[in-house]
């Protein structure tokens, strides 16, 4: 049986600039996120996890959420990773978290194909912020 991870975090843009971070295992551009605890929802996660990674609270704009498959490869094994992103507005000021490196706000108009994770596109256009 292969590995499913789910995970979850929230889409904020503000002033035509998205807020993307830089952490775990790669050099990628991701929006905030993380794995869903047991018993949490994947709202709660993306809450949750906004507060962990850049200190903020978050008001859930639309509770449906957008939802992205893509595979990882972990260890030589392949797994599938469904995350869930809603749209949000950020409340209070951004303090990065322990595990974060880098935190910025991206001009949507400069964002970078080869830099972004591969989910990053796909939920702005989804959301209406790119064409």
């Amino acid at each position: 049986m292969s590995k499913i991870i789910i995970a979850s975090g929230p889409v904020i843009v503000e002033s035509n600039k998205v807020i993307l971070n830089q952490h775990g295992d790669t050099k990628f551009w991701k929006f905030c996120g993380g794995q869903r605890k047991e018993r949490e929802s994947l709202m709660e996660t993306a809450i949750r996890r906004a507060k962990e990674e850049i200190g903020i609270t978050i008001k859930i704009l639309n509770p449906t959420p957008f939802l992205f498959h893509t595979i990882k490869e972990i260890k030589d094994e392949k797994v599938d990773v469904i995350l869930v992103h809603y749209l949000a507005k950020r409340i209070g000021r951004i303090k990065l978290g322990q595990d974060i490196r880098k935190s910025e706000w991206i001009l949507l108009e400069d964002l970078k194909k080869e830099n972004l994770a591969p989910n990053i596109l796909p939920t702005l256009k989804h959301f209406g912020f790119m064409k």
